[in-house]
């Protein structure tokens, strides 16, 4: 009786690592589609985003400034790269991000967006 809670931690440490490890394999896929396909904004996103999942700020923040670099009204990529600056510690850029973010999102008929990205500029 008193193995069974180290089996049971046991199984889901090997649950983690095989996250981790799917993970580990999705971070590779999305460099190298980075790097395939360097003119393409979304391969630079998916990268960013992963990373932010991550909570790795300054590669999402490399990564989702050359998303928005691509494409300068990329309002997804722009709020992304607003968390991740954020994440980061770099709160006053991240407010002009987001911002710029917001912008976009109203030229672009995304009202719930903006609405969203105001939640996050308050938050800061």
């Amino acid at each position: 009786m008193c193995g069974a809670p180290y089996r049971t931690l046991g199984n889901t440490a090997w649950v983690l690592y095989g996250v981790l490890s799917m993970s580990d394999a999705r971070l590779e896929q999305f460099k190298k589609m980075a790097a395939d396909f360097p003119d393409s904004p979304m391969s630079h996103f998916s990268l960013g985003k992963l990373y932010l999942e991550r909570k790795q700020y300054a590669e999402a923040a490399a990564a989702l400034e050359a998303a928005v670099r691509l494409d300068p009204t990329y309002a997804a990529a722009l709020v992304s790269l607003g968390d991740a600056l954020s994440g980061a510690g770099q709160v006053e850029r991240a407010r002009e991000v987001l911002t710029q973010a917001r912008e976009h999102a109203l030229a672009q008929g995304h009202p719930g967006l903006a609405e969203e990205i105001d939640e996050r500029i308050s938050d800061l």
